[in-house]
């Protein structure tokens, strides 16, 4: 039996879904276009309601209740829409830019809400310090919204940057520790507290500076790891298929670990020295770093060209856990 053809609106809502599925397919393929300019629109709208609400609560008298039905409708449009940036940003994009973006997106709301509360503390009264901060800090929140990366390599190679940062300035402040004088802690003391007997445990000893070289070895090899992998993600890293984009997410979530680790490291290293201590951090500090150079060595940013540095930095990691394992076992007995 032939089709009914006298009825042709019947399958007109499956063609509309069929449309609005295509939209939809169309609109995720497109992302990462479409999502920049997106939330560039957002983010805009967001500083102007702020700046409108503030403007409106700027000096008495209050705004009627009509006006303030329309800001607050207004303002609650573009947070919505903010939202959505967040919310519309797929999983398989990145994680580590899903992160990036979810902070950003709090920080412009979280502004919004000092505003707010600034402004229903002192209603009708003039531009107080706290809601003039509050505007400020919204506008600041939005001013770096834009400088979001757009991909996740970008974002992953954000998060990389900073860990070598931190990990650089440990190192250099154990250094300069070392350098300025025996007693680390001796600006900190009051004159009539500065007394070489009473004051033992504020000084460094000849054993202590001998484990703590050992140690910043293993600092350096930290930092130059981060270093290595900045430079593979930059150069070898590539955004499709998602299984790549994820191997990209473990590395940034491995790569975390490293700054906390050698932050205890450094702090344990100050005296008194806690050689159980140090031993632990030490230990805590190397898995860590075997865990991010194997994780690097499987992704598909370690090119054949990599290996040969992934290979000496893993070398460089036991290498220094030994000597550090001498020093602690001599210091002991």
């Amino acid at each position: 039996m032939s089709a009914d053809n006298s009825r042709p609106d019947v399958l007109m809502p499956l063609r509309n879904l069929c449309n609005s599925v295509k939209c939809s397919r169309d609109r995720v393929r497109d992302f990462r276009s479409r999502s920049s300019r997106f939330a560039g629109e957002a983010v805009k709208s967001a500083s102007q309601e702020a700046t409108k609400l503030s403007v409106m609560f700027s000096k008495p008298p209050p705004p009627s209740e009509e006006d303030c039905v329309k800001i607050a409708e207004s303002v609650q449009k573009s947070v919505l829409t903010l939202s959505t940036v967040y919310f519309w940003l797929p999983k398989s994009q990145g994680v580590t830019l899903r992160k990036v973006v979810r902070d950003a997106t709090a920080e412009v709301l979280d502004g919004l809400v000092h505003l707010l509360e600034a402004i229903l503390s002192s209603p009708g009264e003039s531009l107080s310090q706290e809601q003039l901060m509050s505007t400020g800090g919204v506008w600041a929140a939005c001013d770096q919204f834009n400088q979001l990366p757009k991909e996740n390599r970008s974002a992953v190679l954000g998060v990389l940057t900073a860990c070598a940062g931190l990990v650089k300035d440990a190192l250099e402040e154990m250094e300069q520790a070392l350098a300025e004088a025996q007693d680390p802690f001796g600006d900190v003391l009051d004159d009539e507290d500065d007394d070489d007997e009473g004051n033992q445990d504020t000084h460094w000893t000849e054993a202590d500076r001998l484990l703590i070289a050992q140690c910043q070895g293993l600092m350096k090899a930290s930092g130059a790891s981060l270093r290595r992998l900045c430079s593979a993600v930059r150069n070898n890293s590539t955004l499709e298929p998602e299984e790549k984009i994820a191997q990209l997410d473990d590395l940034a979530d491995a790569a975390r670990e490293i700054s906390p680790s050698v932050d205890d490291l450094v702090l344990s290293l100050y005296p008194p020295v806690d050689r159980s201590a140090v031993e632990l951090n030490v230990c805590k500090l190397v898995c860590v770093l075997k865990k991010v150079l194997e994780i690097t060595r499987s992704s598909h940013v370690c090119v054949e060209a990599d290996v040969s540095w992934v290979e000496f930095l893993s070398g460089a990691v036991e290498h220094n856990l030994q000597k550090i394992t001498s020093v602690l076992r001599d210091c002991g007995s």
